[in-house]
């Protein structure tokens, strides 16, 4: 029969390569609104996910995450790419949408 122990990490082990990359969070929502709409991304910008939060859990997971917030070019970089995968760079679409 196979070994199903359970491996767990203590707090005093250093923490793994993916815990000490950066945590990237662009707030999307209005200040005032009731959810936080975000994204959030590890290591890079670019790669993100987009969550919803109430605000309350939205600062208890910026803070256990150490999260970084994007700079504008951070952002304005996101952005750029994100307009390439959409339209593309050299297309008659790329150019109408500008």
């Amino acid at each position: 029969m196979a070994d199903l122990t359970l491996h767990t990490r203590n707090d005093s082990e250093d923490r793994s390569g993916f815990d000490r990359m950066t945590k990237y969070v662009r707030v999307r929502s209005a200040e005032d609104s009731r959810f936080v709409e975000f994204d959030f991304a590890i290591g890079d910008p670019a790669l993100f996910v987009e969550l919803i939060m109430p605000q309350g859990a939205f600062e208890h997971f910026c803070k256990a995450n150490q999260v970084v917030f994007m700079t504008q070019a951070q952002q304005a970089s996101v952005d750029a790419e994100m307009e390439i995968w959409r339209y593309g760079e050299e297309t008659l679409m790329a150019h109408n949408h500008r």
